[in-house]
């Protein structure tokens, strides 16, 4: 690993609830030495991506990281392409709502969206979505690059009872994904919320990203469950277009036929 991905890895350990850092924790965190880590938060504070509070000698993000922030917004507006979409869709469903993004091979929240139609109700605040665990993982393994594989194998910790944790289970509920067009995580990740996604797609006509409702476990009917995948298409397709891109066809045609099978099971019930 080069001394500017070192450097720059120190970044990733701030978070809303870690939003202050010191030299002694963030060399823990990152497990380098205490020379080393001062001289990348040297380099980081000259840079103006860091910066030390004044009053705790703590390390906090700097301005230059919200010049970045708005940069990409303003020249790849993900998030408001996304915002008004998850919005209608929390009203539709009356759950939790929210979108994603893949870099590299990490998942990272883009922007949620709670609906108040219940009073208890997911709250959405991970740093990044677990590629095993998590059904907007599950939809980056299933329409996403196909070495993505490798890196959610590599590390499956498991959260629940419920977690695949094993390569062979990964790979049902991936190839199930696949087979229906949406990724899906029942108590994967946390016991009392069940989620389903559908892949949003850019203007490279590859996976960027995915749509997701996150719904309290003891709501999630099977009625719910059906319901919530239609509304979780339109919302696909739109996202998709806002963000330049389209929905292959090849998605389009797995959807038809779950809603379809869908259809023909509740007639014949």
């Amino acid at each position: 690993m080069s001394s500017a991905v070192k450097t720059i890895a120190l970044l990733s350990h701030f978070s809303p609830t870690r939003p202050e850092i010191g030299l002694s924790e963030l060399c823990r965190l990152a497990g380098r030495d205490k020379a080393s880590t001062h001289r990348y938060l040297q380099a980081l504070e000259e840079t103006g991506f860091v910066e030390q509070n004044p009053l705790t000698k703590s390390y906090r993000l700097g301005p230059v990281v919200l010049q970045l922030a708005r940069t990409r917004e303003l020249t790849v507006p993900r998030k408001a392409g996304a915002d008004a979409v998850i919005s209608r869709l929390a009203d539709a469903t009356g759950e939790t709502t929210h979108v994603s993004v893949l870099s590299g091979s990490t998942v990272y929240p883009l922007a949620s969206c709670e609906s108040y139609k219940h009073s208890t109700r997911v709250i959405i605040d991970v740093l990044t979505f677990p590629l095993h665990a998590t059904a907007s993982g599950i939809c980056a393994l299933a329409f996403g690059p196909a070495d993505l594989m490798t890196t959610a194998v590599a590390d499956m910790p498991a959260f629940t009872v419920d977690t695949p944790t094993t390569s062979d289970a990964l790979e049902r509920e991936v190839q199930m994904a696949r087979e229906t067009g949406f990724g899906r995580s029942e108590r994967g990740y946390e016991d009392d919320v069940c989620s389903l996604s559908t892949p949003i797609f850019d203007q490279t006509g590859h996976f960027a990203g995915a749509v997701s409702v996150a719904s309290v476990a003891t709501r999630f009917t099977a009625e719910q469950e059906r319901d919530i995948q239609r509304h979780l298409i339109g919302a696909s397709r739109e996202i998709s277009h806002n963000w330049g891109g389209k929905v292959p066809a090849s998605v389009e045609s797995v959807w038809s036929k779950s809603i379809a099978e869908q259809s023909s099971r509740e007639s014949t019930s």
